[in-house]
C-alpha cells in the first residue's frame, strides 16, 4: 500500500467518483472562461434577485391586509425560485460547453 492512511472524506470522495464512473458520468474540468460565465450567470441572477427584494419591500409596505400581503409574498418566491432555476439551466448549458448563457 505504501503512503499514510487517507482521510474519511478522501474515502468519500474516491466512492463518489466511482459511483459517477459506474453510471456514466464523466468528470470534466471548467475553464477559466466558463469560470467567468457561470460567475457572470450568478452575479445577474443575484442582481435580479436583490431588485425583486426592494420591489417587494415597497410594495408590502402598503399593503395592510395579511392575505394580500401573503399573496405578494407568494408571488416573490414564486419569482425567485424561477430566477434561480434559470440560473441554474444557464450554468448547466456553460458546463456542457453550449455557447454563451446570455443574459
Amino acid at each position: 500500500m505504501g503512503g499514510e492512511p487517507k482521510s474519511a472524506y478522501e474515502l468519500a470522495m474516491e466512492r463518489l467518483r466511482k459511483q459517477d464512473a459506474d453510471a456514466g458520468i464523466a468528470e470534466s474540468t471548467v475553464t477559466d472562461e466558463q469560470k467567468a460565465e457561470i460567475a457572470e450567470v450568478r452575479s445577474r441572477a443575484e442582481a435580479r434577485i436583490a431588485e425583486l427584494k426592494i420591489l417587494h419591500q415597497s410594495k408590502v409596505a402598503a399593503i395592510f391586509d395579511p392575505d394580500a400581503r401573503a399573496l405578494v409574498d407568494a408571488e416573490l418566491r414564486r419569482d425567485i425560485e424561477r430566477i434561480e432555476d434559470d440560473r441554474e439551466k444557464k450554468i448547466a448549458r456553460v458546463r456542457g460547453g453550449t455557447g454563451h448563457a446570455g443574459a
